[in-house]
């Protein structure tokens, strides 16, 4: 059927202001933050290297730091004001702890810039087990989204025999960051386990997903414990750094399973994530074995100010 001009130019008009009104949401949708520039804004802590000084139902004492009193020690020992700890540090997740939690952190003059959530199996043939993971980090990103946590961490967790499946993985973890965009909260996906967690895989999924809240989660050295070893390890925090948003986690080692220390050349990551345009914020991670957390850290400190003054 042949249309005439006025009704063409009409119809037109109405799919650019559809075309129009879309780009309006997209741009809506895009995550923002404004980044501090100072050097020593821009570092953060994260609880987990602390995981055997911080009270529990499983580990209780005296000595131990309540998560309340985290913000507070990471000011005072460390001169840091931006921490991320992970959830299962958490007493609670009633609103009422959850809101004294939030004020012990500004009171402190500190930020949460984001969560550590546990694994998920979101590339599982069972939709049971897929849907218990979204459900699961559902809950999570709405107690940051409770605290003010602009990010959540999300680990990837596979199943027996199952091997990593982008598609499937892209499926719910696309589900994933449409919640998180709804919420705000960033999801970030962490190169951890090496099989599980690859940079390349990781970074496929990110891309199949086209989400800008599903983000990636650089870490220093997690990779290097590839076949691959630091060359492999360099590769992919290149391309994983190209999709990160708001966090970065530094280390200076880690320990393999086999006792295998790999020590790791912090200043060529620096370069790679200054190369890439990163502005976000970069966590202390410290994994110093006999040295402790508190020793590590500071050395972590005084190596991340030098490469980012």
């Amino acid at each position: 059927m042949e249309l005439s001009r006025r009704k063409f130019l009409a119809s037109a008009a109405g799919l650019g202001a559809v075309v129009a009104g879309n780009a309006a949401v997209l741009l809506a949708r895009q995550p923002h933050l404004d980044f501090p520039t100072a050097p020593r804004s821009r570092l953060a802590l994260t609880s987990y290297p602390f995981r055997a000084y911080i009270a529990t139902s499983h580990n209780q004492g005296p000595d131990k730091i309540k998560l309340t009193d985290f913000a507070a020690m990471a000011v005072k020992r460390f001169g840091i004001y931006n921490i991320n700890p992970v959830v299962y540090h958490f007493e609670s997740t009633d609103p009422a702890y959850l809101e004294r939690f939030r004020k012990s952190v500004a009171q402190a003059g500190s930020h949460l810039v984001g969560l550590g959530l546990g694994g998920g199996q979101f590339w599982d043939p069972d939709p049971a087990k897929v849907q218990a993971a979204v459900a699961n980090s559902h809950k999570w990103i709405d107690v940051a989204e409770a605290l003010g946590s602009p990010s959540v961490r999300q680990h990837l967790e596979g199943s027996p025999r199952v091997a990593p499946d982008a598609e499937r993985a892209a499926r719910s973890l696309g589900r994933l960051a449409e919640y998180g965009a709804k919420k705000n909260i960033v999801v970030n996906l962490e190169n951890d386990n090496i099989i599980d967690e690859n940079p390349f895989f990781i970074v496929k999924v990110i891309g199949m997903v086209r989400n800008p809240y599903l983000r990636a989660l650089p870490d220093f050295g997690n990779s290097i414990r590839h076949p691959g070893g630091a060359a492999f390890n360099q590769r992919g925090l290149t391309q994983m750094f190209k999709h990160a948003f708001n966090m970065s986690h530094v280390k200076d080692q880690v320990t393999g399973r086999n006792g295998t220390v790999y020590k790791i050349d912090v200043g060529k990551i620096f370069a790679i994530a200054k190369a890439s345009g990163y502005r976000g914020y970069f966590s202390m991670e410290c994994e110093s074995g006999g040295e402790g957390p508190f020793a590590g850290t500071e050395r972590l400190v005084k190596e991340s100010l030098k490469y980012l003054a």
